[in-house]
């Protein structure tokens, strides 16, 4: 009987419908697969079960998350291989369903049987969230947001860096993390046209690097919202430490919550995401009335490519079980419209896809560099997640399967004059 690893590499490429593009290990020391490339390491049975019971990605993210498997080598060479093959057959990669309808893919299935043991569903990993009946009320995008944020300052502080920015930073060739962040808080507030004395709401406030710098740079009285204990916590000392306190003013609050507008200028950065496709329009009527006319709104917003049937688009099941419960990625058209329903004037857009590639490219390194350190914060399981995910995205960034833009808007007064310059790329900080 061949050994486990040849007997894997046959099942995957029967389901893969194609050369599998990684060596594989297994449980029992044989390999398989092409040399020189990276290696899948299935360290344990229980891998299998996990993908017998939950084939596809989801059974794949319990395998990774729990340890059971592995891989040796390059992170972002192992993750294009596989899918850069998906991506590139495109509509002639079979689905699972297709697969399973082989003959040689059931024979394969049912050798798979035999090598697994006794189909004992293993229980999914503890860092997994159960998808809620009820998306986007009060309670559960805070449960949402508590998930992902609240983990600790520390691991955040590891992984971003002093500047605790956590979206995409503005670059230049030769520049660090530091100061590309540091540019592209200077970008939001030159695009708002901050001035000394104007309120300016901070919406997903974060740890408060946005509302710091603008009321310290810009001279401008900021509101910082975030439904985050531990974001506020940390935003609040920080403003404390930079003696911003009477300008600065940090709240655990839903934006559904904000009944202190007018406001001169708005901003919403990696924020929109977190909203909802059925709650977007509403999240646009509020920030609307929360601005006086002629005030601006920035909205920074990652974007999904736009389907053929937009009804058949699915949340995808890692990101929604293990980073971003609830979270929802809208095409770029998608967002600009409800915007303008609102009643917004969409003034600018500029698409920073190539610097969230690059922006996430260096947390990785950030988190690989100080792994123990991570792992101790906050175990090995939520460690797995954050360097899968946030190598994935890079790679999906790089290769334009999703987006991120900066969306100027402009609530337009009656005098339809909007306060903007002639030519507004005349901005760079």
């Amino acid at each position: 009987m061949a050994d486990a690893a040849s007997r894997l590499t046959s099942v995957a490429e029967q389901l893969l419908g194609a050369p599998l593009p990684l060596r594989i290990r297994a449980w029992d020391g044989s390999q398989s697969g092409p040399p020189g490339v990276p290696t899948l390491v299935v360290r344990n049975r229980r891998a299998l079960r996990r993908l017998l019971f939950k084939p596809g990605e989801l059974g794949l993210a319990r395998a990774w998350v729990a340890g059971d498997l592995d891989i040796e080598g390059d992170l972002y060479t192992a993750l294009e291989a596989v899918a850069g093959s998906v991506w590139e057959r495109g509509e002639d990669a079979r689905t699972l369903a297709e697969a399973l309808r082989d003959p040689d893919v059931r024979a394969a299935g049912r050798e798979l049987l035999r090598l697994v043991g006794p189909p004992i569903p293993p229980a999914p990993p503890r860092e997994e969230v159960r998808r809620r009946r009820h998306l986007h009320t009060r309670r559960s995008d805070k449960r949402a947001i508590s998930h992902h944020y609240d983990v600790g300052n520390d691991f955040y502080e590891l992984v971003l860096g002093p500047s605790m920015v956590y979206s995409c930073a503005y670059w230049e060739d030769d520049g660090t993390l530091e100061s590309a962040q540091r540019d592209k808080l200077e970008l939001v507030c030159v695009k708002l046209g901050l001035t000394p004395g104007q309120r300016l709401l901070d919406v997903g406030c974060g740890w408060g690097s946005m509302v710091i710098h603008a009321a310290r740079e810009h001279g401008v009285n900021a509101v910082g919202i975030t439904l985050s204990q531990e974001q506020a916590a940390y935003a609040r000392k920080r403003v404390a430490d930079e003696g911003l306190t009477d300008r600065v003013e940090i709240r655990v609050q839903d934006y559904r919550d904000v009944a202190d507008g007018p406001f001169d200028a708005i901003s919403s950065v990696g924020m929109a995401e977190h909203v909802g496709a059925e709650r977007y329009l509403e999240y646009a009527n509020r920030l609307y009335a929360l601005l006086k006319p002629g005030g601006r709104l920035l909205n920074h917003q990652i974007a999904r490519r736009p389907q053929g049937d937009e009804t058949a688009y699915r949340v995808d099941p890692f990101i929604d079980s293990y980073v971003f419960p609830d979270g929802e990625l809208a095409p770029l058209g998608t967002t600009v419209t409800q915007l303008e329903r609102a009643g917004f004037e969409v003034r600018d857009v500029e698409s920073l896809r190539e610097h969230y590639a690059r922006t996430l490219r260096h947390w990785v390194a950030r988190l690989e560099a100080g792994w123990g350190r991570a792992v101790r914060l906050t175990g090995p399981g939520r460690a797995r997640v954050w360097r899968l995910y946030m190598a994935a995205c890079a790679l999906a960034f790089e290769r334009n399967r999703i987006g991120v833009n900066q969306v100027l808007a402009v609530r337009p007064p009656e005098s339809g004059v909007s306060g903007l310059p002639l030519r507004t790329r005349t901005w760079n900080p």
